[in-house]
């Protein structure tokens, strides 16, 4: 059966230009969501939703920026009439630099991305959400929230931030319709990795070799989880953290004990 325009679910992606926000915005399109496709890059942004097809908008959004924040609200149910889905996926990486080097500056930029961007649409969105009692928010928390990562200060941080904020959010929002849940990915194969890794920054191979699975996820299984947290197969699941990680959190062991168990490639 062909959905019509008025059923098909709107849905904004923050930092959806690239990475994990663009395959999310890829996956969801094709399972028939509208989108609006948010990006500090709006260029890109909108050859994106270009890319996409006519069903779509591309807007560019510093999400940090409440103005910013408020007009693509505004501009997405301009357009839509209406948003059922956030998916908080903008973010910008750490200081490479041990912690004593590390500036006040970086540090706070970190956060602010992160974490009050996250925040700021949240708010947003959740406004309108609650005048209609329904909809679903899935905010990107991260293994470094979770774990001891020596130097990842500010990313850690703010992630850790974001499972806390999306427990009380959705503990705040159940009864007026909201489910509120978070995917804290594990190293995931992405353009900005690979820049990192180009740079000597981070050492996939050793990543690779402590997670478990032996490899890094591909940005797709992240979006997977992502699609999965904004169905209504997850009509009973809120306030969750769900770890795409390859088991990364999960082992306790030396990485010796995985050399048996297959193979450790990227």
């Amino acid at each position: 059966m062909t959905q019509t325009s008025n059923s098909m679910p709107v849905t904004i992606i923050t930092g959806a230009a690239a990475g994990i926000g663009w395959a999310t915005a890829q996956l969801l399109a094709a399972e028939g969501h509208r989108l609006s496709l948010l990006d500090l890059a709006g260029t890109q942004a909108r050859a994106r939703a270009e890319e996409l097809g006519p069903s779509h908008i591309g807007l560019a959004c510093d999400v940090a920026s409440e103005a910013d924040v408020g007009e693509a609200i505004a501009r997405t149910l301009e357009q839509f009439g209406r948003i059922d889905v956030l998916v908080n996926n903008a973010g910008i990486g750490d200081q490479s630099a041990a912690t004593v080097d590390q500036t006040t500056e970086g540090f706070d930029q970190v956060l602010r991305i992160h974490l009050r961007g996250t925040f700021l649409m949240c708010r947003a969105v959740a406004a309108h959400m609650l005048a209609r009692k329904r909809g679903a928010i899935v905010n990107l928390s991260s293994i470094a929230g979770m774990a001891g990562i020596p130097g990842r200060n500010a990313y850690s941080a703010a992630k850790a931030g974001i499972a806390a904020m999306t427990r009380s959010m959705a503990c705040e929002w159940a009864r007026g319709g909201i489910r509120v849940n978070a995917v804290a990915p594990g190293y995931t194969r992405t353009a900005l990795v690979e820049e990192l890794e180009a740079r000597y920054a981070l050492d996939t191979r050793s990543i690779a070799a402590r997670t478990p699975m032996g490899r890094l996820a591909r940005p797709e299984e992240i979006a997977a989880v992502i699609a999965f947290l904004a169905s209504e197969r997850a009509s009973y699941v809120t306030g969750t953290t769900i770890h795409a990680d390859g088991g990364w959190l999960a082992l306790g062991a030396p990485e010796d004990t995985l050399a048996p168990h297959g193979d450790r490639s990227t």
